[in-house]
């Protein structure tokens, strides 16, 4: 895209935000950045480009609630850019309400702040939710079918943004919808499946053709880039993507990858899949009865075996080169934070 003069990320000091913050700055995509968000920036090692950023004033934070409406004096009154990736997304985690607080008030605010900065560019992450899990395969063209309350609330925080596109024709609106994203600072599913592989403790469970589409981080915040790049090509209102690798890998393929990148050379076990399910209902009781967390429960063992088959194709038909083999991602990771894949 062209270098933009101010970009408010809301989100920004997440995962995702965190990376895209030092994909902007490395390639001088943005004069000023502000980070919108409930947490301060993180201070990490792979977070060396954003801590320098800080100390020389091109980024900026802003604490930022978008549950509450957004009128924080400190944020820019013209923005060029607005990328929305403020939202609860942890499943299970949270109460239903608590999506639908955040990702539907949030857009609301969001949107409602683009139009009083005047900006006329809004990104929203959204999320392959909205299609529900399935073994058939998924495009931009498929019907929306979320069966969780995450799913649901993205879906509808999409319309809203569309909503406020709609408005306005001189206004863009970029939609991406990733599949589970992963990366130095994930701290979810695809690094505890790196820790368990590491570790010794990972086991197939009948489950090693389920296929997950995922991104790696640096990737979306390279489609982020093209997709932009597309509307200033093409002047496209509303660009909907998928992001993911393609084809999507299999469970099998990202085990491949990490243990290639680790260099672990032990296979891993395999454990029948009704044990597992089995163990999961009293652990989940004992834990919610003593307010613990622990990653056995039963919602996430079933989330082992059903495949989210998304296909990217609207980036496929629109030229995009992938920047990152799965083998090339987790060694990136790797070098970005080398203590994940430590044994």
């Amino acid at each position: 895209m062209k270098t933009a003069e101010t970009v408010v990320l809301f989100g920004g000091t997440g995962f995702i935000g965190t990376h895209l913050t030092q994909y902007l700055l490395e390639r001088d995509l943005a004069r000023q950045i502000v980070l919108a968000d409930l947490n301060e920036p993180r201070n990490e090692a792979w977070t060396a480009r954003l801590q320098e950023g800080l100390r020389t004033g091109a980024v900026e934070y802003v604490r930022c609630d978008v549950r509450e409406p957004v009128r924080d004096e400190r944020l820019p009154r013209s923005v060029d850019l607005i990328v929305n990736l403020a939202a609860i997304h942890r499943e299970p985690g949270h109460e239903p309400k608590e999506y639908y607080e955040t990702n539907l008030r949030g857009a609301e605010h969001v949107c409602a702040y683009a139009t009083a900065a005047q900006c006329r560019r809004v990104v929203f992450t959204s999320s392959i939710s909205p299609y529900g899990p399935s073994e058939e395969k998924k495009d931009e063209g498929t019907e929306p079918a979320p069966e969780t309350p995450y799913g649901k609330s993205k879906l509808q925080a999409e319309r809203i943004h569309r909503a406020w596109q709609a408005e306005d024709a001189r206004r863009k609106l970029v939609i991406l919808r990733p599949g589970v994203v992963f990366g130095a600072g994930e701290g979810g599913n695809v690094t505890r499946l790196v820790r368990s592989l590491v570790k010794g403790y990972f086991a197939y469970m009948g489950n090693r053709q389920t296929r997950k589409a995922g991104a790696y981080v640096k990737e979306l915040c390279c489609v982020m880039n093209f997709a932009l790049e597309h509307q200033d090509r093409t002047d496209e209102a509303v660009t909907l993507l998928n992001v993911g690798m393609h084809p999507t890998p299999t469970l099998e393929e990202f085990v491949e990858a990490i243990r290639r990148v680790a260099g672990i050379r032990r296979a891993p076990m395999a454990v029948p899949r009704w044990l597992l399910l089995g163990v999961s209902y009293p652990m989940d009781a004992v834990a919610r009865t003593l307010a613990i967390r622990q990653p056995v429960s039963p919602v996430r063992v079933r989330k082992l075996f059903r495949s989210t088959n998304i296909d990217p194709r609207g980036l496929r038909e629109l030229g995009y080169q992938w920047q990152y083999s799965m083998d090339d991602a987790f060694e990136d990771w790797k070098q970005d934070k080398p203590e994940d894949f430590a044994r």
